[in-house]
């Protein structure tokens, strides 16, 4: 079975190959030791979920000023351009979607098939997302191009079938 260590690993690997690959951004792991980024006010939270075996939601959290610049990287566009609040959301959603696309590349030799939902994406304060009761949390916070806080997190627990 897959460890908890692992699929940390493995979620941190493909939200870099995901950011430098197709938003060509670096992403750097904030460690427990070192100040944590400051998140704005107004977040969007990305989601994706996934069932199999293993069955959860991959979530991603960050400013709509780090959301902004993720698309404008994404589209090439300048990133002082006005976007709206549909585009962000549409690029953070197509972040969440890539992000869990690699993360189930890497692990489902381990843990079987994998079949996942579509992103969605919501935009609000202390946004939290909740898989219940039995359910693991892996949370991967990281600044991306040393400007911008952003957290992942993974909820994950074995299902039932």
């Amino acid at each position: 079975m897959i460890t908890t260590m692992s699929l940390r690993d493995s979620l941190l690997d493909s939200a870099k190959e995901v950011f430098e690959t197709m938003a060509f951004m670096a992403l750097e792991e904030v460690h427990e030791d070192q100040e944590a980024p400051h998140f704005e006010d107004a977040t969007l939270l990305g989601t994706i979920t996934f069932k199999g075996s293993l069955e959860g939601c991959l979530a991603i959290c960050c400013g709509c000023h780090c959301a902004r610049t993720i698309g404008a990287n994404m589209l090439g566009a300048d990133p002082d351009e006005p976007m709206s609040d549909d585009e962000m959301s549409d690029a953070i959603g197509e972040v969440a979607n890539m992000v869990m696309g690699a993360l189930k590349a890497r692990v489902q030799d381990e843990v079987g098939t994998m079949e996942m939902s579509i992103p969605s994406v919501v935009r609000g304060r202390e946004l939290r997302n909740s898989l219940g009761d039995r359910a693991s949390k892996i949370t991967v916070t990281v600044n991306l191009e040393e400007e911008h806080g952003m957290q992942f997190s993974l909820l994950y627990r074995e299902s039932g079938d």
